[in-house]
């Protein structure tokens, strides 16, 4: 469930970072897509590191 959360999470901090540099369309996709996967590879370890 944290890594779902983690994911939404960087999606939206992606597209508010992209819209605030003034990006287009797909500048503001691709920010999504690597804010989202950066986000969830973080909180897939740290869910790891909880579970241990």
């Amino acid at each position: 469930m944290l890594v779902i959360a983690a994911f939404v999470f960087g999606a939206l901090v992606g597209v508010i970072r992209a819209r605030k540099r003034g990006g287009n369309r797909l500048d503001i996709a691709q920010y999504a897509a690597v804010h989202a996967l950066v986000f969830a590879l973080i909180a897939l370890f740290a869910s790891i590191f909880i579970s241990r």
